[in-house]
């Protein structure tokens, strides 16, 4: 039944949420008074991509990107066959790496300069994406996603903390404002694109997939608290993509410092908050 579960995750995701990005641009124009895309705006992009001509600014320039994009849809098929949650959230950050190789790869002072903020940003997520699993296996007794999605505790109740700081942190790896300063998410936000300027036709399809396929985990990796109600789950998941969109929609872009330093206060305050779990529940 895993094996079910990995197979149509890989087929799924792209759909799953290349509708929620399509949704994303919709509800965005809405609020900016425009009229916005059609539904399945992201797909007719992505398809038309892969039709334009490939630019490779260096030789390595495509495998980068192309082991990215493997690393990050195994992240998503080791989730949905209930595997280690570590090694998920291992695979989706060798993903990122090798995302910035790439873009180091092609010399470009504006992709060097949106490789060094991605990096930036890796630093300042990846810690409380690493504590979110610390504080699963607290309370369930295991690193396995098949075990934290059939324990009978309501984790929500048991870790709120972890709850709002991953939803902090979710904002950085949605590439939303304030938190994009690598990249932006939406097109119409910036002339030059940091990270993927280089990047063009199938490649920088292949980014966008990369990107479809990280929103999967993490969005799985929110369900994760609700996974004993999932109706409730999915309605939270929805809830919070939609706060994240109001958000980037009414904050303009913060410098770094700010990031990087507001992320890590609230990683040290869940870390206070993980050991309390374990004084109170150990």
């Amino acid at each position: 039944m895993n094996y079910i579960w990995c197979i149509l995750s890989i087929f799924l995701t792209p759909i799953i949420i290349g509708l929620i990005d399509g949704a994303d641009r919709i509800i965005t124009a809405r609020m900016q008074g425009r009229v916005g895309p059609p539904l399945l705006q992201p797909f007719y992009d992505v398809f038309k991509l892969f039709t334009k001509q490939e630019l490779v600014v260096n030789r390595y320039h495509n495998d980068f990107v192309l082991s990215s994009l493997l690393f990050t849809i195994v992240s998503v098929a080791l989730f949905f066959a209930g595997q280690n949650l570590l090694i998920v959230v291992f695979a989706m950050i060798v993903g990122n790496i090798f995302l910035v190789l790439g873009a180091y790869s092609s010399n470009s002072p504006y992709c060097m300069m949106g490789a060094e903020r991605e990096l930036l940003q890796m630093l300042a997520a990846e810690p409380m994406i690493l504590l979110a699993a610390v504080g699963f296996f607290m309370m369930t007794g295991s690193f396995d996603v098949g075990s934290i999605v059939t324990t009978k505790k309501h984790l929500i109740l048991y870790l709120p903390g972890v709850f709002v700081a991953l939803t902090y942190v979710l904002t950085i790896k949605l590439r939303k404002s304030p938190f994009d300063l690598s990249t932006s998410h939406h097109a119409h936000q910036e002339l030059v694109k940091g990270l993927t300027t280089e990047f063009a036709g199938p490649s920088l399809a292949y980014f966008e997939m990369i990107h479809w396929y990280e929103t999967m985990v993490l969005l799985a990796m929110l369900f994760l608290f609700f996974a004993n109600i999932p109706i409730i789950g999915v309605i939270a998941v929805l809830f919070l993509y939609f706060l994240e969109i109001l958000i980037d929609n009414n904050n303009t872009r913060v410098i770094w410092e700010l990031m990087l330093g507001s992320t890590w206060i609230v990683t040290l305050m869940i870390r206070v908050h993980l050991i309390l779990v374990l004084y109170m529940f150990r």
